[in-house]
């Protein structure tokens, strides 16, 4: 790839939200829906005592930062927006969005493509790296989501006993294909047996496609449209993750994951990755044709086992839309940061006109039920 300008990487990086699937439109329409731009102020003043539990919450370190950056320019980049810090800039952040707490996740796609002993130790580290940080430091602002060396399932799943057990994480977040395989293939039932067995869910992050995939559908020939920045937004946060995941979530119902596991959590984000849009047709397109391989219709599956989260879209026609199809119960909000601002999402949903009791359940009551925690006390 032909090198870029830190600038301009950073222009296009901003521009388009790179790594958060947030889009200028998404922050421009932060009050969108019956609310118009004349009235955001007046409509702000709702519920501003509104406490919030973000439950996508990304942070990275400068080994994770060199593992997963794809040049020098990127890695200026996550550092400026302050993906490292997990000190006094994130919690100000916090303090100025009113977020009272964070569920970290590390970057991605974290360690999954180190394999063996050396991403075993680096998981451990990680997980570590955590609690005796910012969990230590700031009592009650962060809980966190185990970093799993998923290339060594039951490794894997020992570690992610281990950080629930011992140090209080509230489950595991993974990225994308692991060695071009998903959490649907017999591999990964180690983990999935120990997510149910702790009674923990586990997020589906995005993330970035093998690369067959990213060279057959992300790429082109003609040099003329092409940027260095370009394709892997493209692939990611442009457009990619979101199919991705969605992708992933199909493949696991399909293949009979929940009938197999059927007390497994799985979190997806990003106001559900695009399946309030696909709903109807994927439900009544892949039923017919599982009805006699799955124990129940293909929809259930995504009111029985599926949590989403509202990160980096603050929409409200979207968040209307996902409620047509999903619970209030199983909708959670985050933010995304660093890649998206706090307050811009914390003030778009105290703007939003839902019922006290379902702004409660998304703002934090469904997070403090979904992992048997509680906000901490003022």
């Amino acid at each position: 790839m032909k090198s870029m300008g830190r600038r301009s990487f950073l222009a296009a990086a901003t521009a388009l939200g790179i790594g958060a699937g947030l889009t200028t439109h998404a922050v421009a329409s932060a009050a969108d829906g019956d609310e118009s731009p004349g009235k955001t102020s007046d409509i702000y003043l709702r519920d501003k005592d509104l406490p919030f539990i973000g439950t996508e919450e990304t942070f990275s370190t400068p080994t994770l930062l060199k593992l997963n950056s794809i040049n020098e320019d990127h890695i200026a980049f996550l550092e400026e927006i302050g993906l490292a810090d997990l000190g006094q800039r994130r919690i100000g952040d916090m303090d100025a969005g009113g977020l009272n707490v964070q569920i970290l996740s590390a970057h991605t796609p974290s360690v999954q493509n180190v394999p063996g002993q050396k991403g075993i130790d680096l998981a451990y580290r990680l997980n570590r790296q955590l609690v005796e940080g910012p969990i230590a430091k700031y009592p009650g602002r962060f809980k966190a989501f185990a970093t799993l060396p998923l290339q060594s399932p039951e490794a894997a799943a020992d570690e992610l006993e281990r950080s629930v057990r011992e140090d209080g994480f509230l489950g595991a977040l993974t990225n994308g294909h692991i060695t071009k395989k998903y959490l649907d293939h017999p591999d990964f039932e180690p983990v999935l047996a120990r997510a149910v067995a702790l009674d923990v869910p586990i997020y589906l992050h995005p993330g970035y496609p093998a690369d067959e995939v990213f060279k057959i559908y992300y790429s082109t020939t003609r040099s003329e449209y092409t940027e260095e920045f370009q394709d892997y937004i493209f692939s990611g946060s442009g457009y990619g993750w979101h199919q991705e995941v969605l992708t992933q979530c199909i493949r696991m119902i399909t293949y009979g994951v929940f009938d197999r596991f059927p007390g497994l959590k799985v979190i997806i984000g990003h106001m559900g990755e695009g399946l309030p849009f696909y709903f109807e047709r994927i439900v009544n397109d892949m039923g017919e044709p599982t009805e006699d391989s799955l124990k129940k219709p293909f929809g259930q599956y995504f009111h029985d086992n599926f949590w989403i989260t509202t990160s980096a879209f603050p929409q409200t026609d979207l968040l209307r839309l996902l409620l047509k199809y999903i619970s209030v119960d199983r909708v959670m909000f985050a933010t995304d940061y660093p890649f998206a601002d706090i307050k811009e999402q914390t003030d778009w949903f105290r703007g939003v006109d839902l019922p006290r009791q379902d702004k409660e359940k998304i703002a934090f009551r469904n997070a403090e039920k979904l992992f048997r925690m509680k906000l901490p006390v003022k």
